[in-house]
Formats: C-alpha cells, sequence, structure tokens
C-alpha cells in the first residue's frame, strides 16, 4: 500500500514536471505535415538537426505511392529579428548618449525606444571582445586573448575558435534564421585569411550565410583593399574616387533586408553589423568633417571636454551622483593649457575628424535601422547597439600620427611636420590618421585609463542601449546591472526562445559562460541584483577579478601608447583593490584597507584563470606580432608566381622580415627598348 502510494506520487510529479516544460520543448508545425507549405521548430538539442522521418507512402508504382515533404526548419513562432551592433574604439564617454559632447541619433533612438545599460564590459581590444560576442564564452576559452595577428601557440592565444564552442550564427542559422554579418571580422586567424582558406573560420564558415566586410582589425574606408564578398576579395572603389565603406556597407545591409523581405517576408533574421568606426584610420566624408568643425565642440580642450562629460553624465543619470571623476595622469600627459599654439591647432584638427567619423558612423547605422521601421519589422526586432568594443583607442601616440602604422614601427611623426604636410588632408585618403592619447583619456570618462587596459573601467566599460518595441516596456530605462559582452549571446537565445546545442555537426558543445540579461527589460527588475557574479579580465598580463561589486586589479604597468614590456616580471605587478558600491569610477585604492578582500580576490583570479585558458600569462606585445604562426608559408623559402595576384593578407604571404631576399623575375624587353628597362 505504501509502495503504491510512493508510485502514483511520483508519476503524478513527473506529469506536473514534464506539463511544465512543454511549453519550451514542445514542436510547433504548421501547415499540412509532408506538403510543401509546412514547417516547423525543432529542439535544437543538436544541429544540424537530425534527418526527419519520411512519412508518405512508397509502392512500385509512384502512382500507388504518397509523397512527404520533410517540413521546412522554423524559428519558434513570433521569434523576433536580431540586430547586433558593435562600433570600434569607443570608450564609455563619447557618445551623448552617455554624456558625451557627440550627438549619436541612431543610437539614442535605440536608448530613447529601449533601455540604456550603465555597467557594461568588454575585454579592451577588438578580436577579443567580438569573438566573446559572438560565441557566449570569454575570450580565451575561444583563443582570442589577444588579437589574431598576436597569436601564439597557446589553446587561450592561438586565435582559433574550436568546433565545440558555436557562435550564434551557427545556432540560429540551424533553427531556421537567415544570417549575415556585415563590416569588420577581426575572428579569422590572420594565418588562415588568404583565397586558399580554410573557410571554416570565416565567418560564412562560423554560420553567417551573408558576410560583406573587410578582413582584419581596420581597413582604409576610402579604398579597403581588404574587402570581401564571402570569401572573394573585391575593389568596388576602384574607378569611384567618392566611395566609402562605411556608406557602402549600409547600402549593403539594406538591399540584403530588402531582398530577404521580398523573397520571404515572415523570414526572421539575425544581422550583425559591424562598421570600422571609429577604429583608425579615421575617415568620414568631407560634409561630415565640416559639420562637426562648424560646432566648435571641443575649442577648450581635453580637460574642459572631461569636466563638461562628467557633469553632463551626472545629469543623464548614466552615473551615480557621488561618483568622483578620476585625475587627470599629470605624470604621463600634458593639459590642454601648457600645449602650445601650434599642438592645439593640430589636435582640433585630429578630434573633429574623430567626431565626425563617429557621427558618420551612427548616421550610417541609423540608415539601417531606418530600413528595418520602412519593413514594417521594427517592432519585433531585438537591436543591441554595443558603442565600442572597447575604450577609446589611445594608439595615436602623444602628439596623433598621419599614419597608425608608422605608430605601430615607434615612429613619431612630429608636429610641425603633421601641419605642413597632412593638416589639410586630415581624414581624406591621403592619410591613415589617429588622434592624440589627451582626447582619448577624456572620452573615457569618467574612467581612468583607455583600450588596452583591463584593470581600470577606461578600457572596458562600453556604453549599450537595446531596444525591442514588442518587449520592452520601460522606454528609456536606465540599467545599472554589471555585465559583460559574453551575456550578449544567451541573451539572444532567450529571447528567441532557441536552446543552447548540446552537439554541433557530431561535436559535444562547451557551457555558454555568459548569463542572460533578459531578466533587466522587465521593469519590475529595473535594480535587480546582477545575475553576473564574477568576471575576470586579463589583456597583456594587465588583469583583475570582479566579485560581487568589488574589482582586485594589477597597476597599470605599460601605458597602450609604449610598444616594450614593463621591466617588472608580469607575476610581480602590484595590486589595487577598489570598492565598487562606494567608488564607482575606481578613485580610491582601498587595498591596504582590506588586505582580507584583495587576497580573497587574488586568489579566485587564478581559479578562473586555469578554468577559460588564460595561462600562461604573456606581457609582451611586438614580438608577438612577428612570431612564426602556421601559415601557408611555413617552412617555405621559394614563392613563384605566374599569375597576377592581389588581395594576400600579411599573415599569409612570405615574410622578409630581419631576412635576406632575392628576387628573380623573367621579362620581355621589346626591340628598341632604352637600355635598363
Amino acid at each position: 500500500m505504501q509502495t503504491n502510494t510512493r508510485t502514483k506520487f511520483l508519476l503524478i510529479w513527473l506529469a506536473g514536471a514534464l506539463l511544465a516544460l512543454s511549453p519550451a520543448m514542445a514542436q510547433q508545425t504548421t501547415g499540412v505535415p509532408g506538403s510543401p507549405s509546412a514547417t516547423t521548430t525543432i529542439n535544437g538539442e543538436q544541429i544540424p538537426a537530425p534527418p526527419q522521418k519520411f512519412e508518405g507512402k512508397i509502392e512500385r508504382d509512384a502512382l500507388q505511392s504518397k509523397p512527404y515533404w520533410s517540413p521546412r526548419i522554423a524559428p519558434p513562432k513570433d521569434a523576433p529579428n536580431v540586430l547586433l551592433i558593435i562600433t570600434d574604439d569607443a570608450g564609455y564617454g563619447v557618445p551623448s548618449t552617455f554624456g558625451g559632447v557627440m550627438p549619436p541619433p541612431a543610437l539614442d533612438r535605440i536608448a530613447t525606444n529601449g533601455l540604456r545599460y550603465t555597467n557594461f564590459h568588454s575585454t579592451a581590444l577588438c578580436s577579443p571582445t567580438r569573438a566573446a560576442l559572438i560565441t557566449g564564452r570569454n575570450h580565451h576559452s575561444v583563443g582570442f586573448g589577444v588579437i589574431a595577428e598576436q597569436a601564439t601557440g597557446f589553446p587561450g592565444y592561438d586565435s582559433i575558435i574550436t568546433k565545440d564552442k558555436a557562435t550564434i550564427g551557427k545556432i540560429l542559422k540551424d533553427n531556421g534564421y537567415r544570417t549575415a554579418w556585415f563590416g569588420k571580422n577581426h575572428n579569422t586567424p590572420a594565418f588562415q585569411a588568404s583565397q586558399d582558406g580554410p573557410f571554416d573560420q570565416w565567418p560564412i564558415g562560423m554560420g553567417f550565410e551573408y558576410f560583406y566586410g573587410f578582413m582584419g582589425g581596420d581597413t582604409n574606408q576610402w579604398q579597403p583593399a581588404n574587402l570581401v564578398r564571402n570569401t572573394t576579395p573585391i575593389y568596388p572603389f576602384v574607378g569611384n574616387p567618392s566611395y566609402n565603406l562605411t556608406t557602402a556597407m549600409a547600402d549593403e545591409a539594406i538591399a540584403y533586408l530588402e531582398r530577404l523581405n521580398a523573397l520571404s517576408p515572415e523570414q526572421p533574421f539575425l544581422v550583425k553589423y559591424a562598421p570600422g568606426g571609429t577604429h583608425a584610420p579615421h575617415h568620414p566624408t568631407p560634409e561630415w568633417i565640416k559639420k562637426i568643425s562648424d560646432m566648435h565642440l571641443f575649442d577648450k580642450g581635453w580637460n574642459a571636454l572631461r569636466d563638461q562629460i562628467f557633469e553632463n553624465q551626472k545629469k543623464l543619470g548614466v552615473i551615480p551622483q557621488n561618483a568622483k571623476l578620476t585625475p587627470w595622469p599629470d605624470d604621463l600627459l600634458k593639459r590642454w593649457d601648457a600645449l602650445s599654439a601650434d599642438e592645439k591647432k593640430l589636435f582640433l584638427r585630429q578630434v573633429d575628424v574623430f567626431a565626425a567619423y563617429v557621427a558618420y558612423t551612427d548616421h550610417e547605422i541609423g540608415r539601417v535601422i531606418q530600413a528595418i521601421e520602412d519593413l514594417g519589422k521594427l517592432d519585433n526586432t531585438l537591436i543591441i547597439y554595443i558603442s565600442g568594443d572597447n575604450g577609446t583607442s589611445a594608439e595615436g601616440t602623444l602628439v596623433g600620427t598621419p599614419n597608425e602604422v608608422a605608430m605601430f614601427n615607434s615612429v613619431d611623426v612630429p608636429v610641425e611636420a603633421q601641419l605642413k604636410y597632412f593638416y589639410d588632408v586630415w581624414g581624406t585618403d591621403k592619410t591613415y590618421n589617429h588622434m592624440a592619447v589627451g582626447w582619448a583619456w577624456a572620452f573615457d570618462t569618467p574612467f581612468s585609463w583607455t583600450k588596452q587596459i583591463v584593470s581600470h573601467f577606461g578600457g572596458t566599460r562600453q556604453g549599450m542601449a537595446i531596444s525591442w518595441p514588442k518587449v520592452i516596456t520601460d522606454k528609456g530605462g536606465i540599467r545599472y546591472q554589471f555585465h559583460h559582452v559574453i551575456d550578449i549571446v544567451p541573451t539572444i537565445l532567450e529571447a528567441t526562445q532557441v536552446k543552447q546545442p548540446k552537439v554541433v555537426d557530431g561535436i559535444e558543445q562547451s557551457p555558454i559562460e555568459g548569463v542572460s540579461l533578459m531578466y533587466t527589460f522587465d521593469k519590475q527588475n529595473a535594480n535587480a541584483a546582477s545575475t553576473h557574479k564574477t568576471q575576470y579580465f586579463e589583456m597583456f598580463g594587465d588583469r583583475a577579478l570582479y566579485h560581487d561589486s568589488w574589482i582586485a586589479g594589477t597597476k597599470v604597468m605599460r601605458a597602450p601608447w609604449v610598444h616594450f614590456p614593463p621591466k617588472v616580471g608580469v607575476l610581480d605587478y602590484p595590486w589595487e583593490l577598489y570598492d565598487l558600491n562606494n567608488d564607482w569610477t575606481q578613485s580610491e585604492d582601498v587595498a591596504a584597507k582590506h588586505p582580507a578582500k584583495l587576497k580573497e580576490l587574488q586568489e579566485l583570479f587564478w581559479k578562473e584563470a586555469e578554468k577559460y585558458q588564460v595561462l600562461p600569462l604573456d606581457a609582451s606585445l611586438m614580438t608577438r606580432l612577428i612570431t612564426p604562426r602556421p601559415s601557408i608559408t611555413a617552412g617555405r623559402n621559394v614563392f613563384t608566381w605566374t599569375h597576377p595576384l592581389t588581395g594576400t593578407p600579411n599573415g599569409d604571404a612570405p615574410s622578409v622580415l630581419n631576412a635576406s631576399y632575392t628576387f628573380k623575375a623573367e621579362v620581355e624587353i621589346p626591340p628598341g627598348a632604352p637600355k635598363g628597362c
């Protein structure tokens, strides 16, 4: 009797549990099964989905048989479109949405129609942030501890996203979405970026069916020589001097959306939109440069700009009212009033062009958003707009540069030379320009430091806005919860009602490491505690550990505009500690007051580092750029070209660094040609 009662109770409990789970697990089928119009969702645990059983009838004679079409795989009912936008090299204080002085109407539109996130973090560098963005895993976990061009032969640093870590493109594509990627692709190994392939770690090999963008960290917006459509290099700027990729990319994305809508109006899509702006070179059109220059936004200099941004941030409520402005680094950077007249003239030109690039980039993003509205799809489109993949770049040297590549070769171009030869053409195709560090520091207000630095929020804090009109009702709301770029994939999966697969292409998947922030969409959770409790940070040996509103990090031992590692061993960096509940901007180091808390977080960092492939730590920079890698040229010393060949990237080209070499060419000299030809 007792056994039967227990059995009955267990059966009732199991039935209730299954009933509770059934809506998420239930397969949704539309149309008559077997008909050409039938569709079905999948449970998503295995992708691609296994072949479906044939439900028709087969006899020897077709007239006596019954055909049966397997239903097309479709996303769950009412699944949203997804537009995932990420710009480049823009710190927290760049857009006026988060206190800056540069108005970005498109970002403002998303924030006004949705939510602003004030405590969202990147990895402080391009490739790593973008790898985390598309996988939902920490950057070392997916091989991108540094940028692709600095890959080394360790799992956390080899620039290879392994097959057990499928991207959001792959997951949504195999669940019935159409997927496309426009703009920057900095997640293909530099040694696999040639036309020889392999293409499995190009966007189309990572689940994005259509790709129009550039390979690598940056490009000339006027003449993008590394521009690709799917896997084919293209040169649309040839014979078109007015071409600019920033506009062309928006044109391509809009044409894609319109084409998709014409062919299949109900088809949900995922579009990743990643313009080159505002990574150097800063290449806006002359019209935008004039428009911004005429506004005189920066005439008072970078120290006054910083004060203005800080004041704006408090008025907007995007920093706490008790937040403190971190001090200006007088030991590193000149104050504006200490500059010469020539320096001020040059630096104002540099920042006007940068600001024009910010405005131009946002304008073109706005055209894409407007196209979605014009198609009648805005209401059920989840738009995630991340302003910057790291803090503002300080890689322009202390005086700026007309050529970013010169900076990477430790060449500083004097102010007088820049004024004489480049002032009037700054931002045109005659320059590969970047601005002075002082502006970068100001644009990361209220924090200290810049891109490359993870121990201070100037390198990692990004302004983000999210809208989804059909779901988010707290229009214009602000969210303060700590979150990280690895949280975007789980958010998209929850919003689309798609599971993380257990198996992809026969390979068991590692767990996604981020958490969804979709709970913040509900106004009732505006002040809820963050679900992201712990997060490590590491870049070039600089490191930190966030846990429950405390952050411990190493003291910055190398400024981002210095190319050589510090003399102090990477394991000997001193540490700092900040209580973020009382010090939102990291303005007061309290390590001496709380040694036990510092030790706790230091120990937790090493646990996280071992868990997520962060080791071994490496503070080197330039040596990693030139380290040998397994490219198609590895082990070869003879190269023969019998036909014209363009578009071979540096990572796949023969290396002539620190080596003697000889060129031999067979040429035909026509009769009567001058001697020496």
